[in-house]
């Protein structure tokens, strides 16, 4: 009994010196300091001659050497497994120990253990919140048999670690995804004679997209305005913004009209990422006041007129980018009086868990009136998000023509 208490207070005591890294310094780091820290303190607790973690790729289907102590070169080589194949696939894909005896005899399919000279092995799946994050891997220069209070020690400090790297990654991504979605929407509005703009953007709570406006002056003297969102969230949503974004520009450049620019759009994507789909509104606007509108998806834009309340624009609804390229696309004309005012948004604005789309466009068409684009953009903000920070990125663009 003595010595099972004995070994008990030894597993105690070294995950203590685990805990101490993921309870407090892992706030200060990044993912690769983290786990470099980590590794290094595993190592001299286990007294063995390596020690890795391989992440799980994004697609789920490998395992990338991502930090490594004894055996730099796994990172430096760009070392990958993939799931259920050699020693770490198999852990991954087991999600338990495993432990090999003698490595040079064993199935390996990472050579660098080999060539390392590693004669044993103990791999543990790194899982957080019921998800495969990826794999740790401990091993020695000399054979050796890892005790039961070993194995339980390296589990402890995988699902320590788990935890961490989760809370890493995706405070990482939500950094990221705002980065990019901040450089690409305008940093100002461009000065368009005969017309008065205001903007909006606010990247959301929970949740960061790929929503995003746009607006640029055409060859032809026009004014092109794009307000989309890409489905999906984080970093991969904001990425296809970026590309959307571009796309569209170019073949703004290139095509008569709003819907043959969308319909490009489109066939681009279904050929090149097919699994991506978004709602993307583009209208073009004249000096005269005459604003060509096609909408893949995207809610309709709201109308205000001087002297009238605020409606919604009766816009054909065609399909959404990436689902079909034979339906065609079509254009919906309105004319732009002097002093009318256009809003344009996502539906972060105007969907609620609590209450419909349509509810939401309504409440919008409360709010909006035919004024200053500045004013009008605060009287929005004040009805439909209010106190509460969104939990969805929201965009809100307004033109108004000018009175004279």
């Amino acid at each position: 009994m003595e010595n099972a208490s004995g070994a008990l207070e030894g597993v105690t005591r070294k995950l203590e010196n685990i805990q101490a890294i993921t309870d407090e310094m892992f706030a200060h780091m990044d993912v690769d300091e983290f786990l470099d820290t980590l590794l290094e303190r595993v190592r001299e607790v286990l007294d063995v001659d390596t020690a890795a973690v391989l992440l799980l790729d994004r697609a789920g289907r490998d395992l990338m050497a991502t930090a490594a102590k004894g055996i730099e070169e796994e990172v430096s080589q760009a070392a990958h497994v993939p799931v259920g194949r050699g020693f770490a696939g198999r852990v991954a894909a087991e999600r338990r120990p495993i432990h090999i005896a003698d490595v040079p005899s064993a199935d390996i399919f990472n050579p660098l253990l080999v060539q390392r000279g590693l004669r044993s092995l103990l791999g543990v799946p790194l899982v957080g919140g019921g998800r495969l994050v990826g794999v740790m891997h401990v091993g020695t220069l000399t054979p050796r048999r890892f005790t039961a209070e070993e194995e339980e020690f390296l589990q402890l400090a995988a699902a320590q670690a788990a935890m961490a790297v989760r809370s890493l990654l995706s405070r990482a991504e939500r950094a990221g995804a705002l980065e990019l979605q901040r450089s690409l929407i305008p940093s100002e509005l461009p000065e368009i004679p005969g017309l008065e703009m205001a903007a909006r953007y606010r990247p959301g709570k929970a949740i960061v997209g790929g929503d995003w406006y746009d607006v640029f002056t055409l060859p032809s003297g026009e004014t092109g305005i794009v307000m989309g969102d890409v489905a999906g969230h984080g970093l991969p949503a904001a990425v296809v913004m970026g590309r959307l974004r571009s796309a569209l520009r170019a073949y703004a450049l290139e095509s008569a009209g709003p819907a043959e620019a969308l319909h490009r759009l489109n066939r681009k994507m279904l050929h090149f990422e097919p699994d991506v789909t978004a709602t993307v509104l583009y209208a073009v606007c004249g000096p005269e006041g005459r604003v060509r509108v096609s909408s893949a998806g995207h809610p309709p834009p709201v109308f205000a007129e001087p002297g009238y309340p605020a409606h919604a624009v009766d816009v054909d609804f065609d399909v959404l980018i990436g689902l079909d390229e034979a339906i065609p696309r079509r254009t919906t004309t309105i004319e732009l009086s002097p002093g009318a005012l256009l809003c344009f948004y996502t539906d972060g604005l105007i969907e609620r868990r609590d209450n419909s789309i349509r509810a939401g466009i309504a409440k919008l068409c409360e709010a909006a009136y035919a004024g200053p684009p500045e004013n009008v953009g605060a009287a929005v903000m004040s009805a439909l998000i209010g106190r509460e920070p969104a939990k969805d990125d929201v965009a809100l663009l307004l033109m108004r023509r000018r009175l004279s």
